[in-house]
């Protein structure tokens, strides 16, 4: 466990050193540098990585919020975003559901091809923390299942990022639309050996259209 835990913490640190490479090489670059801020809002979906495996479906709910985007070089940028995001699960039959309200910061490394339009790909590192936690179902209420019984347990969350996507600049106006993963390397309860779950992960999944403005040209 202790090995694993390292691990993710080795990923995440090294995502934060690419992204800071490209500033590293700037100095040596012609390009004309792009800034953008704007918004994004999408369906998301998601569920928990539980160890022992407890049975679930997708939770539909919300993600969206603001973004900012500075392109340093040619197909080569960094973004930031500041999300509201609705997670957590549904068991079967929507017996159980709960959802999770978080304030997510992403810090992405932004690759793209193309000019007026462009494919492009997120990948980096997020931190976020828990809002609040809300049942929206139980249909059991005298159940004594861990995931039922226990109030979440880390609020900070932290994981990976990636997105795929495609956007179409008119002008200074920029239209997007991306599929993004997230996988939280942070566990909702307590792993502790003397506590019932050996993991939690939230996995996350969202379907966002956007709208940007590019800053200065």
């Amino acid at each position: 466990m202790q090995h694993w835990e390292h691990l993710k913490r080795i990923a995440i640190i090294g995502l934060i050193t690419v992204q800071i490479l490209p500033f590293a090489e700037a100095q040596n670059n012609t390009f004309q540098n792009e800034t953008y801020f704007g918004i994004s809002a999408g369906p998301a979906a998601s569920m928990v990585y539980f160890r022992p495996t407890v049975d679930q479906n997708f939770l539909f709910a919300y993600h969206g919020g603001v973004v900012f985007r500075y392109i340093n070089e040619k197909s080569l940028g960094v973004q930031a975003e500041i999300n509201y995001s609705q997670r957590g699960w549904s068991e079967p039959d929507e017996s159980y559901i709960k959802r999770l309200d978080y304030l997510e910061v992403p810090f992405l490394t932004h690759v793209y091809f193309g000019n007026n339009t462009r494919f492009f790909f997120n990948v980096g590192p997020k931190v976020g923390y828990l809002l609040k936690e809300t049942v929206l179902r139980n249909n059991n209420p005298a159940s004594i299942r861990e995931q039922h019984i226990q109030h979440i347990q880390n609020k900070f969350d932290y994981g990976l990022a990636f997105g795929l996507g495609c956007l179409f600049k008119i002008k200074k106006q920029v239209f997007q639309l991306e599929g993004r993963g997230n996988f939280s390397a942070s566990d909702l309860f307590s792993n502790d050996r003397r506590e019932y779950f050996d993991n939690s992960n939230l996995i996350h999944a969202s379907v966002t259209l956007g709208w940007l403005m590019q800053g200065n040209k």
